[in-house]
């Protein structure tokens, strides 16, 4: 056990009070980045698109401008074709390189305009242009989901796949779209750069760990240590921990 590390339920406690915190808006957040959105249908194959598409080109970037860009590209009846895969599968690649770099939505003219390519290419050819067809075939169940996505079919989603991303993505689909997900036990805290600082803070891992290349596994299994036989879940604990390290890890008080 670290030196530092706080008692187990020390540490769950404070973790139920941040969260009772970030519900409380007491931890900024009031305005999210996927709330950067046109305010479709919950429901519709559109909604779900939009927030599956631009996901793929969420690495290493500003997520509130990432979505602010897709916000833009859908509210513009020049680019907002992008967001429909049997579209992107008819257009050649200048074209789709063209529509994507003009609100900055892709950043990497090659790369990111790859991935949203074969991304949309997936959905044209393996479920009708429809993503929701995808959890239809994996029943709503989100074990499923991450088998089909990270495991049998992870060449035809690229960055999705990913670790991190994946889980996320899984996260904003059950928050802004209508699909209810089951096997939520499933996902994975999504460890990016906060995630992992707040971890730090919380004294759970040390932070001359943060540089190792295993940090992401190692991050998620102390955390799914921690909170087995608890009521809380791991995904819901990104957007917390999130928000405590992005603005400056606030005092964590009983309200």
């Amino acid at each position: 056990m670290l030196a530092n590390q706080l008692d187990g339920k020390e540490t769950i406690h404070k973790v139920r009070l941040l969260r009772k915190m970030y519900l409380a808006g007491l931890l900024g957040g009031k305005v999210m980045p996927e709330d950067a959105n046109p305010g479709l249908d919950r429901d519709s194959a559109t909604n779900y698109l939009y927030f599956t598409l631009p996901m793929a080109l969420n690495y290493q970037r500003n997520s509130y401008t990432l979505w602010d860009s897709a916000q833009k590209s859908f509210n513009d009846k020049e680019t907002v074709g992008i967001f429909n895969p049997s579209y992107v599968a008819s257009i050649d690649e200048n074209e789709l390189r063209e529509l994507l770099l003009k609100h900055k939505l892709a950043l990497q003219p090659n790369k990111h305009c790859a991935t949203w390519r074969t991304l949309c290419q997936t959905i044209h050819t393996h479920f009708e242009g429809d993503i929701r067809n995808l959890f239809i075939e994996c029943d709503w169940y989100i074990p499923n989901i991450l088998e089909y996505i990270q495991k049998s079919h992870k060449q035809h989603f690229p960055y999705l796949s990913g670790p991190k991303i994946c889980n996320y993505w899984l996260y904003v689909i059950s928050n802004y779209t209508g699909a209810k997900l089951s096997g939520k036990e499933a996902l994975s805290i999504a460890p990016d750069t906060h995630v992992i600082q707040s971890t730090v803070r919380l004294g759970l891992v040390e932070e001359r760990d943060i540089n190792d290349s295993n940090i992401q596994s190692k991050v998620n299994k102390v955390w799914k240590d921690l909170l087995t036989n608890t009521e809380l879940s791991l995904i819901d604990l990104h957007t917390p921990l999130w928000l405590w390290s992005r603005n400056g890890f606030k005092e964590l008080v009983e309200s």
